[in-house]
């Protein structure tokens, strides 16, 4: 096989990247995972009224099951994500997730009990757990830095398109329920006996495409150069940022991991002094992603609303007017984070989630105008899609070192679906327990705690090169 001679010294450091068309397909391509992690996610926010009364679910604990049940998935996804991105590369692992997506999604729809769809609910969520750790690792991993913020923050505009994705279809496949209608009635309405299979069914034809598109994406060159595929991975710098990028990069990239040689990269790995603190402050940042109660949002979205007041049908609509404003403020983020930076952002969004939660618990306590929940629960969504959704990803694909990155990520994610699942399959019983008003005043809490955490301990990233932060990090006091 003919080789290409890689000149490292060709090129000062430094070369800035051209933005090439052929970077930004392959990151659209890996983004697709994203998308489908979306609409796999939210989609249950507009179906579980149906399946819930399909499989007579009436405990608060089987509806939190039913709901939180792919998380279990999401964390075994995102466990074995670090080990298998690591032994066989990104872009198997994305290939992998695409035909999961796959078959989950059309066998979850058609499933003939409450065991099977809760089984394939859990293989839908080990494709979420894969996607969510490898797509942002991949683009990250082949960004160059200037506009490495603005391309991982197309992962969350993904996912975001999916979740709108998700409630449009639920929308359209639900048929009008009439007012009043009887549980007898409703049991047997369409929407109950076939309306909330569609719902799921619907993403197969993308998931599909995304399992196609990846066999045509190349490898991280970050991953190619660890094993020894200095040719391939050349080319592929040169296909991202043109020849001068690749002449600069490739050698910055492979001196950084000559200083690694010899350091077997393992779990333990995360536990030694030099790593524990960005560690913790990846895994906290995962956390405190999801205990801004956002998803409660989305997953119990119609119990949301229709404790402020509006009915069925009113519901579904209010769920798609959320997804619109959660994709208008993505976009935005995606213009302002390399500008901006990651600090700012979070700690605006902490600020900005939290007043919302706390008026609105407010809003529940003194029975305000449901179009009051309705406008504060936009602007909480719209904060969050401006800061936490995208800026959690960016930091938790950036700050890690690169000899643990791949299991340092799989940790993060891995804590961000723990506490996902935490908050899902507890909000049935914290909202019986404490009301709408109580569960709020909580979530607004914990974000006024988190705007403290990423003031104290979060570090900005913003336009350096993964090399350069990783030298910052292990540098700072551990």
């Amino acid at each position: 096989m003919q080789t290409t001679h890689v000149p490292l010294d060709a090129a000062a450091p430094g070369s800035q990247a051209q933005q090439t068309s052929y970077l930004w397909a392959i990151t659209l391509v890996a983004a697709m995972g994203g998308l489908l992690f979306g609409y796999d996610w939210v989609v249950i926010g507009g179906a579980r009224q149906f399946y819930e009364a399909y499989f007579q679910l009436t405990s608060e604990q089987l509806v939190g099951w039913a709901n939180s049940s792919a998380l279990v998935g999401c964390f075994l996804g995102s466990l074995a994500a670090g080990y298998l991105g690591d032994r066989f590369g990104r872009r198997r692992l994305l290939l992998v997730s695409g035909i999961l997506f796959s078959i989950s999604s059309g066998l979850t729809g058609w499933a003939s009990s409450f065991s099977m769809f809760i089984l394939w609910r859990i293989v839908g969520g080990t494709a979420i757990g894969l996607s969510s750790n490898i797509s942002p690792l991949y683009i990250a991993e082949i960004s160059p830095a200037s506009v490495r913020g603005r391309l991982v923050s197309l992962n969350q505009f993904a996912i975001v398109v999916g979740i709108l994705l998700a409630q449009i279809a639920n929308w359209q496949i639900a048929r009008p329920i009439p007012e009043h209608i009887t549980r007898i009635d409703f049991l047997q309405t369409w929407n109950v006996q076939y309306g909330w299979r569609w719902m799921f069914c619907a993403v197969v034809v993308p998931a599909v495409v995304f399992t196609v598109m990846s066999l045509f994406i190349p490898e991280s060159p970050r991953w190619l150069l660890t094993k020894s595929r200095d040719d391939e991975a050349y080319k592929v710098l040169k296909r991202v940022g043109g020849l001068p990028y690749a002449l600069s990069e490739l050698p910055a990239i492979k001196k950084n991991l000559q200083l690694e040689t010899g350091i077997q990269t393992s779990w333990k790995e995360l536990c030694v002094a030099g790593m524990r603190r960005v560690v913790f402050i990846g895994a906290a940042l995962a956390v405190l992603q999801q205990w801004t109660g956002i998803n409660i949002l989305f997953n119990y979205a119609a119990e949301v609303y229709r404790s402020a007041g509006y009915g069925d049908n009113d519901i579904l609509l209010n769920i798609v007017i959320t997804g619109a404003i959660n994709l208008v403020f993505t976009v935005l983020a995606m213009l302002i984070v390399d500008r901006v930076g990651r600090r700012p952002m979070m700690l605006f969004g902490c600020i900005g989630i939290g007043l919302s939660h706390l008026l609105s618990a407010m809003a529940y306590h003194a029975r305000w105008h449901s179009g009051a929940i309705l406008v504060l629960t936009l602007s909480a969504i719209a904060c969050y899609a401006l800061t936490l959704a995208p800026v959690t990803w960016v930091l938790i694909s950036e700050i890690f070192p690169n000899r643990i990155r791949s299991q340092a990520v799989s940790f993060a994610v891995c804590a961000l679906w723990i506490a996902s699942f935490a908050l899902t399959y507890t909000f049935p019983l914290i909202n019986r327990k404490l009301g709408s008003s109580g569960t709020f005043l909580g979530y607004g809490g914990i974000c006024m705690l988190g705007a403290i955490f990423v003031l104290a301990f979060v570090p900005e990233t913003k336009g350096r090169t993964l090399e350069e932060i990783e030298a910052s990090v292990l540098s700072s006091k551990q």
